[in-house]
């Protein structure tokens, strides 16, 4: 029995010998990570893919993206469940920030948005540059639009040029299809129902099943698609991450991030100008 306990400790001393240089390790820090809330057309149109890589790389951060409408992003920032924001819609994030629930809005970026349809042309739309004219002849048509009715910032703005154009959309009957969708699923739509939609040039540019689809009409200034950044008010939502939030916010209006928002680009086109770059129509 002697030299049994003997063989137990020593087996017990060796044990100890090989934890000790773990035991000695200080803890692994902990990864630094920031929840951004942002639109399915930064997401969908592979901008994502191209900036948080390079983002990461140079500090260290994280950034997990929750892809949804405009509307859907800001109330997930209200509830304090985002750190950030890179949303769409003006009046709205405007709005976010004089309630006191988000801080230090910026410019970030643009694009534009254009209206797609079927190359047949039902509602004789295009060429034109007149977004509003071009709804109020797809609504005489009575041709199919195809909206998100999301409540996303592309939404928004299309519900914004039907009421310029002094139409109720909803009030169009079956040729309205509210779809309740991402851009993305609502060009699929579009193409199978070969209906009009308005559409970010950045997601049309990477999609793929166009069908019969083609941009009709573009250049309108109330097209214009600006993006803004905006941090999650710390003092409302002290749990929030808000100083690697700073330091995304920073880095998306430092040069190094504009330079990074330029260089995306899908088939050599750029597709997001960082603010105050973006080409006149």
């Amino acid at each position: 029995m002697i030299p049994r306990r003997r063989a137990l400790h020593r087996l017990a001393f060796l044990g100890l010998l090989i934890a000790a240089p773990l035991l000695a390790r200080p803890a692994s820090a902990q990864e630094r990570a920031i929840t951004l809330a942002s639109t399915t057309s930064t997401e969908q149109s592979g901008l994502f893919g191209h900036l948080l890589p390079i983002f990461q790389r140079e500090t260290g951060i994280t950034v997990r993206v929750v892809a949804v409408g405009t509307g859907q992003a800001l109330a997930i920032g209200a509830k304090g469940d985002a750190d950030a924001l890179l949303v769409h819609d003006r009046p709205g994030e405007d709005k976010f920030v004089a309630d006191g629930t988000g801080i230090d809005r910026r410019d970030v970026m643009a694009n534009d948005f254009v209206i797609v349809g079927p190359a047949a042309d039902p509602a004789g739309i295009k060429d034109g540059r007149d977004a509003t004219e071009a709804l109020a002849r797809i609504a005489r048509a009575k041709a199919p639009f195809a909206s998100r009715g999301d409540d996303s910032g592309t939404n928004r703005t299309e519900l914004r040029l039907w009421k310029k154009a002094g139409i109720e959309a909803r009030g169009l009957g079956s040729s309205y299809r509210e779809l309740g969708q991402g851009m993305g699923p609502t060009l699929n739509a579009a193409a199978a129902m070969d209906a009009y939609t308005l559409t970010d040039r950045a997601t049309w540019a990477s999609f793929k099943n166009r069908q019969n689809l083609v941009i009709l009409v573009q250049g309108d200034p109330a097209l214009f698609n600006p993006y803004g950044s905006i941090l999650v008010n710390p003092a409302r939502f002290p749990q929030i991450h808000a100083a690697d939030a700073r330091i995304w916010h920073e880095w998306l209006t430092s040069e190094r991030g504009r330079a990074a928002i330029a260089s995306f680009k899908v088939g050599g086109e750029q597709l997001f100008f960082p603010a105050g770059t973006m080409p006149s129509q």
